[in-house]
């Protein structure tokens, strides 16, 4: 077959970035049968996408361009572009037509369930664009495919068919793994961090960062620990205090030192997709606490504190949980995080590539 991915969204840092890269990189090294045309609409960032796939066919097609051509107008097939493809694989932004077998990967819904946890300088322009996309996912796409049933369930809310939905997790990296307590310290004194301390990631609405705040001022955490927060809190007003830490955006290997410092990770958000950090903090022997509602449970298993997202008791109650008795929930996060990686994401993802013969 010859198998056509969009891997525009790979230079932006966002989970849509980790998913496409470490889908694509696992496609390419387990299988050996069939050819992939990698495909990127790119103006600026042409090098960016070059850089972490060089055989990619590039365009200069600038965001606001391809969803006008593509979900709005859903004119020019993507063969004009590439060549004659069996299947196709869209994900995140734009929905070109095309004759091939559709595959398109939905990560979450919540600007349509959740809109008022967004901004409303940014609501509107992001459900417009998925308004249209997603119209034409329902209409065109033979499968979807979902993190979690939390997602599938959403996603069947908004009328799509049952049975074209395929739900595949998705994993973290081998970056993330507990590191040394001597490069922990090191990656500490960077951010000049001393002694104990929670983290949380992320600062907004949809991340529960009020309540967050609140639980764990109430809690005996609050005396004793600071938190630190990595984001930056564009839409909010918060700013640092005595136990409050910001430190905006970090790399990677900055993050997975955090973890590992960390004795907790606070992310008990009202809605997610999937919820990347959870998996992350397990692989660096970080105890989670985390929601009790969307797809948390389904991705923290019987290994995090489950806290009502609602209650600001019940977050603090989970904030105690996990520091007073930290060497259960570690030892069953890091067992948790096994259970995931991102061969078995792409070996699933393949077999959905060859339902297309069954057609």
């Amino acid at each position: 077959m010859r198998i056509a991915i969009d891997v525009g969204q790979i230079v932006y840092g966002t989970g849509v970035s980790v998913y496409t890269k470490n889908l694509v990189e696992n496609l390419l090294r387990i299988d050996k049968e069939d050819d992939y045309v990698l495909f990127a609409g790119s103006l600026r960032r042409k090098n960016d996408v070059l850089s972490i796939f060089p055989t990619t066919k590039t365009f200069p097609i600038p965001p606001t361009i391809s969803n006008l051509l593509w979900n709005r107008l859903h004119t020019f097939p993507i063969e004009k572009l590439i060549g004659n493809v069996d299947v196709l694989h869209t994900s995140d932004w734009t929905e070109p037509p095309s004759k091939a077998f559709k595959v398109t990967t939905v990560h979450d819904l919540a600007p349509f369930l959740y809109p008022n946890l967004f901004p409303r300088d940014i609501i509107r322009n992001i459900v417009d664009v998925h308004k249209y996309k997603l119209s034409w996912v329902r209409a065109e796409t033979k499968r979807v495919i979902v993190p979690t049933n939390a997602t599938k369930i959403d996603l069947v809310s908004l009328g799509f068919k049952e049975d074209i939905i395929r739900v595949i997790p998705e994993s973290i990296s081998g970056e993330f793994h507990k590191l040394p307590e001597s490069i922990t310290n090191e990656i500490l004194r960077k951010y000049k961090i001393f002694g104990d301390y929670v983290l949380s990631i992320g600062l907004d609405a949809r991340k529960n960062t009020e309540r967050i705040i609140k639980a764990f001022e109430h809690s005996s955490a609050g005396k004793d620990f600071k938190i630190v927060f990595v984001g930056s809190p564009k839409y909010m007003k918060i700013g640092e205090s005595r136990n409050i830490r910001i430190l905006g955006k970090v790399g990677i290997s900055d993050l997975v030192g955090l973890y590992s410092g960390a004795k907790a990770l606070i992310y008990p958000s009202l809605y997610e997709g999937f919820g990347l950090p959870i998996l992350e903090a397990f692989a660096c022997a970080c105890p989670v606490v985390t929601s009790n509602i969307s797809s948390m449970p389904e991705v923290a298993g019987d290994a995090a504190a489950l806290v009502d997202p609602n209650s600001t008791e019940s977050i603090s109650e989970g904030i105690e949980k996990v520091i007073r008795g930290p060497k259960s929930y570690i030892e069953k996060g890091l067992k948790r995080a096994n259970d995931f990686s991102w061969e078995k994401t792409a070996r699933m993802t393949l077999d959905v590539y060859r339902e297309s013969k069954k057609i």
